[in-house]
């Protein structure tokens, strides 16, 4: 646990206090919030307590079989409890369906670029690979889009964060990798990204590449400052998808896939994927209609998870449980 090198503890003064990640995206992510804090309120004190969270600490094991992304966020929430911390920046697609009680997400971020990416030196996309070539995701949503179009490849296990994970794939360990393009944009790795992945190939998952704020509950003071930055656009589409989740009763490990966009009329279009890791069984929905609160949005998400349902998701969470 270290304190992040713009801000000391010596004599800061009262301020707002980021809980974050150590690693240099959850770094940018939150020196980004503070920029815009102090745009806000120039005259309070924001600072960063960076910390490592036991996400980051096991690398050895996929994630699903650890405890899912909910594992970089319990840290940060203990550090909300003991009052070391007043909000925690998170990719809003690591955030858990459903908070522990006492927590609450105050606000949504503008989203980058909601695609995965294609990073390689021996391909132009991981459709082009020759047969049995080496493909790198810590992701099961990926790996069952990547084997459903692309059965004959090679999924291998790729954990770490993002600079970690590129020296890998520089280190010759794997032909390709598929990392969210969002991460390498907001580091200003545009030059690593062969290939943004259309959604039509592979969905992201739900809330990539939008941040989330999470607080304490019951703080309607800081809950009021910090909705200024919500991106209301953004916020309906993740919550759909969000929505789509939670009635899935998925994990963040669950091989579910999600993306809301803005359709010209105004209306939103939640197109789903849900399948087996090794893309035996797919399943797809796609649902639209107007909305303009987070009501409605929910709705919209509820309606595309029941979509699934009647296609036999059931039977397919069973199994993935069993997995």
């Amino acid at each position: 646990m270290s304190e992040h090198p713009s801000t000391s503890h010596a004599a800061a003064p009262a301020g707002l206090v980021i809980a974050s990640r150590e690693s240099r995206l959850a770094l940018w992510q939150a020196e980004h919030v503070r920029a815009r804090l102090l745009e806000l309120d120039p005259a309070t004190p924001v600072r960063i307590h960076a910390m490592t969270t036991r996400g980051d600490q096991i690398l050895d094991r996929s994630l699903s079989k650890v405890g899912g992304k909910g594992l970089f966020v319990k840290e940060l929430e203990t550090a909300m409890q003991q009052r070391s911390a007043d909000l925690a920046v998170h990719s809003l697609k690591d955030v858990p369906m459903q908070l522990p009680e006492g927590f609450e997400l105050c606000a949504i971020l503008e989203r980058e670029d909601p695609r995965d990416a294609w990073v390689s030196q021996r391909a132009a996309h991981f459709l082009e690979l020759p047969q049995g070539a080496v493909v790198g995701t810590s992701s099961l949503r990926r790996e069952m889009q990547i084997r459903a179009l692309r059965p004959d490849l090679q999924v291998q296990p790729l954990r770490g964060n993002l600079d970690t994970r590129l020296r890998k794939l520089d280190e010759g360990l794997y032909d390709g990798i598929v990392l969210a393009a969002a991460g390498l944009l907001r580091l200003g790795l545009r030059e690593r990204i062969r290939a943004f992945i259309d959604t039509r190939q592979m969905l992201p998952a739900p809330g990539q590449a939008a941040l989330g704020l999470e607080i304490r509950s019951a703080e309607p003071e800081l809950a009021a400052r910090l909705r200024a930055l919500q991106h209301l656009p953004t916020a309906l589409a993740a919550l759909a998808e969000r929505a789509l989740a939670r009635v899935l009763g998925g994990s963040c490990s669950t091989p579910l896939g999600a993306h809301a966009q803005w359709e010209p009329d105004g209306g939103l279009c939640l197109r789903a994927v849900l399948g087996l890791p090794d893309a035996s069984r797919v399943l797809r929905a796609e649902v639209r209609a107007p909305v303009q609160d987070a009501t409605q949005a929910e709705q919209l998400g509820a309606a595309a998870a029941h979509s699934l349902y009647e296609q036999g998701a059931q039977p397919l969470l069973d199994q993935l449980q069993r997995l």
